[in-house]
């Protein structure tokens, strides 16, 4: 028998610099039913990523943000409870976005069927999901790697970075990775193959940095911005390329920092050099899913690109595990493993 109720997490305030407990509600709700074209989902996996910051502010954006008192966006491997769709039944596992909750309603149109038999579900948020094709659209199509040059990308212990390093070594390259704490750059030299991997927290990042890039950098996939960038910046190579996928230092922040303004340092770069920067989000990719699909697909089962989750478990420590993305103390793909037991009738 399924739970009693429907547990979600709400966005109870638009959050002010770091988000707080307050800022979202826990809530029990009714199980909701399914009409014709819809299903009955159960959340197995949510996935907690840094771009869902963003989504609770309010203003423009790429993508409509979430109302205060609404569930809280997300994607999700889901199985399917109650089905009133004719190509899917109970039991079949899906991807999906029905978000920060136990239980959800969804029409049949908005959910991919998942092979377990390929690989572990919980990937289809991860590695061969959207953190993934994060990491392949972009270097490919924005980084345009070269065998033989250099490719740094930060962040390198994460769901994105991790992917980039490995692609990069695949294309050729030489890939540097810089990633907060020695566990993690031990973990993406040892584990994931990179190069070199560079601990921003150490008081000589800048220069361990320019040591690990002995001929400059070719490729920046940047995922942080801060003072990982302005370590990176110099060390660019005429016509390099900057995919820009995320700034997570500053997500949090209320105001411009201070300091000097490196805006004319940052274009005269641009400029002297003829750097190429880009910000994307995969969408701008879509076209390429069944591609990506295909190779990354293949190089996860050759073991040629590996991965990291990092699971924590109940919908009702999803806040926690959010707030360690800023602070980083997420090691690998952050889930939520949501799915209770059912309870017994």
């Amino acid at each position: 028998m399924p739970a009693a109720k429907n547990r979600r997490i709400v966005l109870a305030a638009r959050p002010m610099g770091e988000p707080k407990d307050e800022d979202f509600r826990l809530e029990e709700t009714d199980i909701p039913a399914p009409t014709d074209g819809q299903v009955l989902l159960r959340t197995i996996y949510l996935s907690l990523d840094p771009y869902q910051r963003g989504r609770m502010n309010a203003g423009p954006s790429y993508a409509k943000p979430v109302e205060v008192g609404e569930v809280m966006e997300g994607g999700t491997v889901s199985k399917v409870s109650v089905s009133k769709v004719d190509d899917l039944r109970p039991g079949d596992i899906v991807l999906g976005r029905t978000g920060w909750q136990e239980y959800a309603v969804a029409s049949g149109k908005d959910l991919q069927k998942i092979d377990p038999t390929l690989a572990p579900i919980s990937t289809a948020l991860g590695v061969l999901g959207m953190p993934g094709m994060t990491a392949y659209t972009g270097l490919l199509n924005i980084g345009r790697p070269k065998q033989g040059e250099t490719v740094v990308v930060s962040s390198a212990a994460g769901a994105v970075g991790s992917a980039v390093g490995q692609i990069a070594k695949i294309m050729g390259c030489r890939a540097v990775g810089i990633a907060g704490g020695q566990a993690k750059c031990d973990f993406v030299v040892n584990e994931l193959g990179f190069d070199a991997c560079v601990d921003h927290q150490n008081a000589g990042f800048t220069e361990e940095l320019e040591a690990a890039c002995p001929n400059g950098i070719d490729v920046d996939f940047e995922n942080v911005g801060g003072k990982v960038f302005d370590a990176v910046l110099p060390l660019m190579n005429p016509f390099g390329r900057i995919p820009v996928c995320g700034l997570i230092s500053q997500y949090n922040a209320t105001r411009l920092p201070r300091g000097p303004d490196k805006i004319p340092l940052v274009m005269g770069s641009i400029l002297l050099k003829r750097l190429t920067f880009r910000g994307f989000i995969v969408p701008d990719f879509f076209e390429q899913q069944p591609e990506f699909k295909k190779d990354m697909g293949q190089w996860v089962h050759n073991g040629r690109v590996k991965y990291k989750e990092d699971i924590v478990e109940g919908l009702e420590n999803a806040v926690a595990a959010f707030k360690r993305l800023f602070t980083g103390q997420n090691f690998g793909k952050l889930l939520v493993k949501a799915e209770r037991e059912p309870e017994k009738s």
